[in-house]
């Protein structure tokens, strides 16, 4: 339920025209910028929301049976507010924006209208679009765990146990080439066996695209020198020199983390669950029928 001020109510039910919408947007690393519809800078609650990148925005659409809710809002891309090279990087991908309608002409009197995530970002002539996802949507978020072979965990987690930071399983290098694809060719992972971050993840600690995590389909070692195929193409061009991150590559097999980790007590996945074609067998008159373990 909306709680609307006496003075917003009043100046809502004159049907008057001093009313405009703010977008504050809060990205994971802490940094919040404001934008209105409004032909001028407005400033409220500890944030100046800017007028500038003339965004526009539809309100979130929302439902009494909990289906999710949605909307979005577009502006032009701006080098000092939202720029294109952070759009591109993933910065402000689920980032928290809150939408209030305000009276711009006493900011005081307000009201929060509704609290999403930013969604999907599509760029097009020196513009964005932003898709708005509801609070509903997390409702849509799988839960719980499944039974199977393979573990659930995540490499490095609490669950897991192994501490990903260690050198045996971290290394750092540089980008020996220019890069804007899949494949990057990397120096300093000479003391790793070739596959060894195959499945792992790259982080990029400089450039263009410092803190992204991108994770690793493949990778070769041949001497000194490193090929890393990422699972998706870059969407900036990293440049030689670029400082690189890799943490080793897990395939969630029990053999895997016995083998290569040592760490079979904290594996979470069921190993000797039978699979479909025991599940579905059945009793044969010429099978081995003496009662003892059929499954090992």
């Amino acid at each position: 339920m909306l709680e609307i001020s006496s003075a917003l109510a009043e100046r809502l039910a004159s049907g008057a025209t001093t009313l405009a919408a703010c977008w504050k947007l809060t990205r994971a690393d802490g940094m919040v910028l404001g934008f209105t519809d409004h032909d001028r800078d407005l400033n409220f609650d500890g944030t100046v929301f800017r007028s500038s990148v003339g965004l526009d925005g539809s309100t979130l659409a929302g439902a009494s049976d909990l289906s999710v809710g949605d909307g979005d809002v577009a502006g032009a891309i701006s080098d000092d507010a939202l720029s294109e090279e952070d759009l591109l990087a993933g910065r402000w991908d689920g980032a928290e924006v809150a939408i209030w309608l305000v009276d711009w002409n006493s900011p005081d009197d307000r009201t929060l209208l509704s609290v999403a995530t930013i969604g999907e970002v599509t760029r097009r002539d020196g513009a964005f679009k932003a898709e708005l996802r509801g609070a509903a949507a997390e409702l849509e978020r799988n839960g719980g765990r499944v039974f199977a072979r393979h573990c659930d965990a995540v490499f490095g987690d609490a669950r897991c146990g192994v501490d990903a930071s260690n050198p045996v399983w971290r290394g750092e290098g540089t980008v020996t080439q220019d890069a804007g694809s899949a494949v990057l060719a990397l120096s300093g992972f000479s003391s790793f066996d070739s596959g060894w971050f195959s499945g792992g993840v790259l982080t990029f600690l400089g450039g263009p695209l410092a803190g992204r995590e991108i994770g690793v389909e493949r990778h070769a070692q041949d001497g000194e020198m490193a090929s890393v195929t990422l699972w998706r193409s870059l969407p900036l061009t990293v440049p030689a020199g670029t400082a690189v991150a890799m943490i080793a590559g897990c395939d969630k097999r029990f053999e895997t983390c016995s083998a290569k980790f040592a760490n079979t007590l904290n594996f979470r996945g069921f190993p000797h669950i039978p699979g479909n074609d025991f599940a579905f067998s059945y009793a044969r008159s010429n099978g081995n029928n003496d009662g003892g373990v059929l499954f090992e």
